[in-house]
């Protein structure tokens, strides 16, 4: 029968170089400790965020969601995979009616919208990870231009209808979150009837090489 050892440093964590060898850790009572899949990206600086709007200046949404125009876009270039975790859309002001959210992914990159820098989710100005490869773009009232949706190519991940009394969020957290890369997008849509509601909204993605998981 195998026996797994491993190594007990319960109150002084090791930090061991790049491409040497390790036992695995565990704790005093024996058993191994494991460190979940989406705090371990975060740790290898795998993990970013892009946002729309700031603390004092919402953006406003489409009025109506319109084929081919998104508010928010996350492209995945050849060679690389992105693996949205979740998207929130916070209301400040509802608009007119039927306010809805919509994630969606598809197998072609965006065309339009301003480009936005990646947020990495491990901050730490003394030891910078590197920028993402995944690039990603945002627009207020649909100014992101993709690829039209169709039944056959256009994955719904997400879609709310919200109240229109009441100011209200929609977040979107994945119990199995798509996997899009090789020139394809995840992108948010937010849009209402007559009027554009106004809102703040962030999402967060994982990226990672096609090369080391297909």
């Amino acid at each position: 029968m195998s026996t797994l050892i491993g190594y007990v440093q319960q109150n002084s964590p090791r930090a061991i170089s790049e491409g040497l060898e390790a036992m695995p850790k565990i704790n005093r009572r024996g058993e191994l400790c494991v460190i979940d899949f989406y705090t371990q990206m975060v740790q290898e600086g795998r993990a970013y965020q892009l946002r729309l709007g700031t603390i004092t200046t919402p953006v406003t949404g489409d009025v109506l969601i319109t084929d081919a125009n998104a508010e928010a876009v996350i492209d995945a270039g050849a060679g690389l995979i992105i693996i949205p975790v979740e998207a929130q859309v916070d209301i400040e002001a509802l608009g007119g009616t039927l306010p809805q959210v919509c994630v969606k992914a598809v197998g072609t990159v965006s065309t339009a919208g301003a480009a936005f820098v990646p947020l990495p989710l491990f901050l730490d100005d003394n030891n910078p990870k590197a920028a993402s490869r995944s690039t990603a773009r945002v627009a207020a009232a649909g100014g992101c231009t993709v690829t039209a949706e169709a039944a056959t190519t256009t994955q719904q991940l997400y879609a709310r209808t919200l109240a229109t009394a009441a100011l209200e969020e929609a977040i979107w957290r994945p119990t199995m979150p798509p996997f899009v890369g090789n020139d394809g997008c995840v992108y948010l849509q937010v849009g209402s009837v007559t009027t554009g509601s106004t809102y703040f909204a962030h999402m967060n993605w994982l990226e990672m090489l096609v090369s080391v998981i297909d």
